[in-house]
């Protein structure tokens, strides 16, 4: 009953041992990241079972180009968090309410930025990759409406980042728990009554996004003894606001890069057809929850750092970073053993499709690999985060994803085609990110090792 209690309590990760702070903090944020997965995987399978397979393609085809559009969200709130986690370390009020203010006004003219933007440029950019006709309107009409409702993604986002930073990530377990079981209810409203298709998977997330958005900006409200919430605050200051936009930009341009390189091999996804498309959303899908562990840990790590660098507690930094990357590959292990003896059961929660089921098992199978060393990889990179070191992460994702993934799909593709296979192998989507994987950790260990991350705290 009291590890309860404690789970549901901001953590000071300053004091106490290094490993339980790291799972205390990690196991609220990992149910909430589950619930927050859920959003994505109730619309792919209500979609999937009430309106076809066709419809579960344009879902899933549709997600490169909604994250390539929230990337000035990522970026500040990473820059959010860590700024956050270090003045909390740091005891200083004044910054910690300065930051949070900022942070706030970066949102809402995020906001609006995106939501125009990724209007005008949806269909275009799905034309572009060559999006079959049959998915094309759904695909587009999905993403209108996520990008008009976008400031509930947004807020919900940015305010978790702030409320992660001073150490409680169990309010927003409880808020996207409250989420998802709407998105869910809404989602069996709006398309099995009201045969609303995509669309309606769409303005269900939006409203379930919104209202987590507005919950954690109550809690926030709450917080009075560690912030002041005044609108002095709330407003332009050049020192806090480029210091987050520093601080967030290299995660910002790590997750565009991320999300060209999927555009990119999506064009030739698509190639493949409507039937390997939706295989690869149900293998995105399973992989999303098998990933979970490692971002969880990941940004656990970040907030850790971020807190005992503000402090200068430099040693304890060091011996968190052993203890959390010792966890997070046990609980990786588990997870992907788990995927892969239940595997089946899981696609065959999206699709009635038998042979469907048995190609995303396939590729499930390859990927599984790749999961034990992106453990590592986040909660290494997590730390450097938190410490500051935002650029380094984000050049060995340049590396990772641009000089290895991409050509990799490309080369292994057009290396393997035959009468049998015109288009090459398939498989070679997935050796490709797996190997991308593992060279992303073997830099990351190397530039850790280094230590040059101890010089950037704030």
């Amino acid at each position: 009953m009291n590890m309860l209690k404690k789970l549901f309590e901001p953590v000071d990760m300053t004091e106490g041992k290094p490993w339980e702070k790291i799972l205390l903090f990690t196991v609220p944020m990992l149910l909430g990241n589950i619930a927050q997965q859920l959003y994505n995987t109730v619309d792919s399978v209500v979609v999937g079972k009430y309106v076809g397979d066709n419809a579960l393609a344009a879902v899933g085809s549709a997600g490169p180009i909604l994250n390539l559009l929230i990337v000035l969200f990522v970026g500040i709130s990473m820059g959010a968090s860590i700024m956050v986690s270090q003045y909390f370390g740091a005891r200083d009020r004044e910054a910690l309410s300065h930051t949070i203010g900022n942070c706030i006004m970066l949102t809402i003219l995020a906001s609006v930025v995106v939501m125009i933007l990724g209007v005008a440029v949806t269909r275009p950019l799905l034309i572009l990759l060559k999006t079959p006709e049959s998915i094309l309107d759904w695909c587009t009409s999905y993403l209108h409406i996520l990008f008009i409702g976008v400031a509930g993604l947004a807020f919900y986002n940015i305010l978790s980042g702030v409320l992660r930073g001073l150490g409680d990530s169990a309010s927003a377990l409880i808020y996207l728990v409250v989420a998802s079981l709407l998105n869910i209810l809404l989602d069996l409203l709006f398309v099995a009554n009201f045969h609303m298709g995509v669309d309606g998977v769409a303005l269900a997330t939006a409203i379930a996004q919104t209202i987590s958005a507005l919950l954690c900006a109550r809690r926030l409200g709450q917080m009075k003894n560690l912030f002041d919430m005044k609108v002095r605050f709330i407003r332009w200051n050049r020192k806090y606001a480029m210091n987050i936009i520093r601080l967030g930009l290299p995660s910002g341009v790590t997750q565009a890069i991320m999300s060209m390189s999927m555009i990119i091999v999506q064009s030739l996804t698509n190639s493949f057809g409507e039937q390997f498309i939706a295989a690869n959303v149900i293998v995105m899908r399973v992989d999303g929850f098998a990933m979970l562990p490692n971002f969880s840990f990941g940004t656990a790590m970040t907030t850790y750092a971020g807190q005992n660098v503000g402090a200068r507690y430099y040693d304890r930094v060091s011996r968190g970073a052993r203890q959390g990357t010792a966890l997070a590959l046990g609980v990786s292990a588990v997870i992907t053993g788990g995927i892969l003896i239940f595997g089946k059961h899981l696609m065959g929660i999206f699709t009635n499709t038998p042979e469907l089921v048995d190609l995303s098992m396939n590729m499930m199978r390859i990927l599984a690999v790749g999961y034990i060393a992106m453990a590592i990889l986040q909660s290494l990179s997590g730390v450097m985060r938190g410490a500051g070191d935002t650029m380094t992460p984000m050049w060995i994702s340049i590396l990772q994803m641009v000089l290895l993934r991409v050509p990799l799909a490309y080369g292994m593709c057009y290396l393997t085609r035959s009468p049998e296979f015109p288009n090459g192998r398939k498989e070679c989507l997935f050796l490709s990110l797996v190997i991308s994987w593992v060279g992303g950790t073997i830099v990351t260990c190397i530039f850790f090792a280094r230590g040059k991350w101890k010089k950037k705290a704030l």
